[in-house]
């Protein structure tokens, strides 16, 4: 297993997979499930899904469908969505997937966090935090389930998440979604010095040079979905993922 992730994010609506560019104009992309098949031939490390409905729509998770994702998944699965509380985070880790990612409902009160971290460990957790850029260069945290930015600065949501036991972070820079044309090195490398547990940097992955400048930012880990579902300059959808040993070779000098 490489010591930095490289992680397929795919984004469900109504069941369906998407893209989105800039966390708008979702357009359905297939089937979840075939491309977790897909996945499992490439033989990828990790996998996360995410359910851009279900915070704003104020659902649950679909159980039965995660419980296909996790039945089929030969690999770790995170789950996002519609987690509100420790009994949810119970029942999707009885389903068998391995680690909830949990934004809206922890930007309202981070002690579901520390809730679910007590009973099954930080490792368990992940916090997602968005982040857009605004004019003369500030940064807001976007909070994407009420579509509004949120009062509090970024990084002090992150130390918050943090001390309440989130043993991950996944950045998205809100700006780079689905454009492919580069990460927020910038932010990464923010939010690296400040942070001690790993850090998953999502938004703008076009290539495999963007994944190593994003490690070498300091990202535990990257992130990305349209990189592995488009493909050539008219987006044609292609589920791909590049082969492990071109993924060891370009992150070979920074794991010594």
């Amino acid at each position: 297993m490489l010591k930095h992730r490289v992680i397929p994010c795919l984004l469900l609506r109504q069941g369906g997979l998407v893209k989105t560019k800039r966390f708008r104009d979702p357009v359905y992309v297939g089937d979840p499930i075939n491309a977790i098949r897909i996945f499992n031939e490439k033989e990828v490390d990790e996998l996360m899904v995410l359910d851009i409905e279900a915070s704003r729509e104020g659902k649950e998770p679909d159980y039965e469908l995660i419980g296909q994702f996790a039945g089929e998944c030969m690999m770790p699965l995170c789950y996002g969505g519609g987690v509100r509380s420790l009994e949810q985070a119970r029942r999707l880790f009885a389903l068998g997937v391995e680690k909830v990612c949990i934004q809206s409902a922890a930007l309202t009160d981070m002690r579901v966090v520390r809730e679910i971290a007590d009973v099954f460990g930080s490792q368990s957790v992940l916090f997602s935090l968005d982040v857009r850029s605004g004019l003369f260069g500030r940064r807001f945290a976007y909070n994407a389930s009420k579509r509004t930015d949120d009062p509090r600065q970024w990084h002090e949501l992150l130390h918050a998440a943090v001390s309440s036991g989130a043993g991950e972070i996944m950045l998205n820079a809100v700006d780079r979604d689905g454009m492919m044309k580069g990460m927020d090195l910038a932010l990464i490398r923010e939010a690296a010095k400040q942070l001690s547990v790993p850090l998953i940097a999502v938004g703008g992955v076009g290539s495999l040079a963007d994944i190593r400048q994003a490690v070498d930012a300091g990202a535990s880990a990257v992130s990305a979905g349209a990189f592995f579902v488009f493909y050539g300059p008219h987006r044609a959808v292609l589920i791909t993922y590049p082969r492990y040993q071109d993924l060891e070779a370009l992150l070979q000098e920074v794991q010594r």
